[in-house]
């Protein structure tokens, strides 16, 4: 009996792992991101997705400065839970003038 039932699951295995098979949604930390962000509204995520494709898009295409990135990811995560808003970030990380206003340099304390 536990043969078949073996034979079965490596067949399940093999025509599941497919480049294109998607994570299941509790095994996808960013689906979970977005969807608490959201709570779970269909709109929500959707925007969500969009913007995190706008992003990762415009960082592999413009590759900012490595502190603009830290800065967009603290400026974009929620304070109390630590999950990213990617609207927010793909605001942040594509502000133009953000760049512009910190190149003079950091203040020194005296």
């Amino acid at each position: 009996m536990k043969l078949p039932l073996v034979g079965i699951a490596v067949a399940l295995a093999f025509a599941g792992s497919g480049a294109d098979a998607k994570l299941p949604p509790l095994r996808d930390p960013v689906f979970l991101n977005i969807g608490f962000v959201c709570q779970w509204q269909e709109s929500c995520i959707e925007k969500q997705q969009r913007a995190m494709k706008r992003s990762l898009g415009f960082v592999k295409k413009n590759k900012p400065p490595a502190w603009k990135v830290q800065f967009c990811n603290r400026r974009a995560s929620f304070r109390r839970t630590g999950r990213i808003d990617w609207i927010s970030y793909y605001n942040c990380i594509s502000n133009r003038s953000l760049g512009q206003a910190s190149a003079g340099g950091r203040r020194t304390a005296r």
